[in-house]
């Protein structure tokens, strides 16, 4: 079936709801979302039972570049600089020594394995060099995963800020394919004008977001998030016309405006979110419809071990080298490396050598489809497990019970605490009252026998009941602890 105006809007809207009512299934068995994604993709086309042929790398280029750059934005905004700046060096060194030691050592093997030219092994290397944070945290929040720690800010800036490296080092190896001629050293002045003007750009139009949004006074609500975008997508397309990366741009903008406020934030966070969500669908169905299943089926084996090479090799290193310096355990290190997962992002990135038209472009495409999804299926099921495994997890009873969606307004600094207050409690048969709680905190519900109970001075706290307290700052926290006689 070929695409058309007529069908296009049918067929898609068909896809979307498919994609999401798989991805319930997804979680509940611990599979990411995305990779059903792709799999419905991949049913519906040419190899598939919907026979929809669609063959077109720079349509498919194209929507990637745009969903990654929601994807980015979206990532971005909701990266506190608070959580993420006790990291930010281990975080940069993950997504620019590490990006780069994975290229390396899976560039270098495939050179050897494959035997094709260092420059096209390299090239290899580059479009799996990135981790992919949609499918982690898909994860991470499905199966209910707490980590100890820094470990989820650092994967979550790793995650969000390696794509532009990965993406310089793609572009720069498909240009050395394409000229035998050229040096690797050539790269060095690219690399950093790039990686430079990225940052400076993302820095001031993430200042000028924040100012334009918060001054303009819109009449119509709904235009803020059309604003928004267009300077999202200015920032993005400016940066990259003056020879800057414009994917780090666009991440560190929507750092700056998320860690910031403006009118409307909560609201438009959730919209971004929404948007972000659509895109990876949008990619992910696009990359199963351009991806031939009968095509990949002779690179399986080729694929399994660079896989594994990938998975338990070159991950590994390029984390322990890069995080040498980093006041880490090495349980943490090994979990990082596990958290290695890879998405759509190098399959989009492997649409690069089709669209140069090298030579080994369609073996490589097939090869990181493959390597990509073996490393999401494998990695992403196993990541509950590991983290169980290596200690990582911060324990059952302080996951949240409370499924609610609290806002707390960006200028406090307001914290919610959830408290289970043990059977055998001193605390147990006393009333609300008569509690020395702090004049600062309040308790807002108290969740006992799968009921949630609204609370007054007279309500009697009783042996397993789980509580959730506002307070309006950090500091009395010890303090509540104290009050309820449990260890911080």
């Amino acid at each position: 079936m070929l695409l058309s105006s007529h069908n296009i809007l049918l067929l898609g809207s068909l896809l979307l709801f498919v994609s999401i009512i798989s991805s319930k299934t997804s979680f509940r068995f611990g599979i990411p979302a995305l990779i059903l994604f792709l799999i419905v993709g991949m049913v519906a086309g040419s190899d598939g039972l919907g026979g929809i042929y669609f063959n077109d790398p720079k349509i498919a280029e194209f929507l990637g570049v745009v969903a990654l750059t929601f994807i980015l934005f979206s990532g971005g905004l909701d990266t506190k600089w608070e959580s993420v700046k006790p990291v930010l060096k281990s975080g940069i060194s993950l997504s620019t020594i590490g990006v780069l030691i994975t290229a390396a050592v899976v560039g270098i093997f495939s050179s050897y394995f494959l035997n094709i030219s260092l420059k096209e092994g390299l090239l290899l290397g580059a479009i799996v060099s990135s981790t992919d944070a949609a499918a982690v945290f898909s994860i991470l929040r499905s199966r209910n995963i707490g980590l100890k720690g820094n470990v989820r800010p650092l994967l979550e800036l790793e995650s969000g800020s390696n794509d532009p490296m990965a993406y310089f080092l793609t572009v720069s190896f498909t240009f050395l394919v394409q000229n035998p001629d050229a040096s690797i050293v050539s790269l060095v002045p690219k690399f950093l004008i790039g990686m430079g003007l990225g940052t400076a750009c993302g820095y001031i139009f993430g200042k000028l977001m924040i100012y334009i949004t918060n001054k303009i006074k819109l009449d119509i609500e709904g235009l803020y998030p059309v604003l928004i975008l267009s300077m999202v997508f200015f920032t993005f397309s400016f940066t990259n016309f003056i020879g800057g990366n414009g994917f780090l741009a666009i991440y560190i903008a929507a750092i700056i405006l998320g860690s910031s406020n403006f009118i409307h934030k909560k609201s438009l966070m959730k919209f971004y979110d929404g948007q972000a969500w659509l895109m990876q669908i949008i990619m992910f169905l696009t990359l199963g419809l351009l991806v031939f299943p009968s095509q990949i089926v002779p690179f399986i084996g080729k694929g399994v071990l660079l896989a594994v090479v990938l998975i338990f090799v070159a991950r590994p290193i390029a984390v322990f080298i890069a995080l040498a310096r980093a006041n880490l355990r090495w349980r943490k290190k090994l979990f990082i490396s596990w958290v290695g997962l890879r998405g759509a992002v190098p399959i989009v990135f492997a649409i690069y050598p089709l669209i140069a038209g090298i030579e080994n472009a369609h073996m490589i495409f097939n090869l990181v489809f493959f390597i990509s999804v073996s490393s999401v299926l494998v990695q992403g099921t196993m990541l509950p497990v590991v983290a169980k495994w290596l200690k990582v997890s911060v324990p059952e009873k302080l996951k949240r019970k409370f499924p609610l969606d609290i806002e707390i307004k960006d200028d406090l600094k307001a914290e919610l605490l959830e408290l289970d207050i043990p059977a055998d409690s001193p605390i147990a048969g006393k009333a609300v009252v008569e509690l020395d709680l702090p004049r600062s905190a309040l308790i807002v519900l108290i969740h006992r026998d799968g009921k949630y109970l609204t609370v007054r001075g007279d309500t009697v706290i009783e042996g397993n009941d789980h509580l959730l307290i506002m307070a309006d700052t950090k500091d009395v926290v010890k303090d509540i602890y104290a009050c309820f006689q449990l260890r911080l």
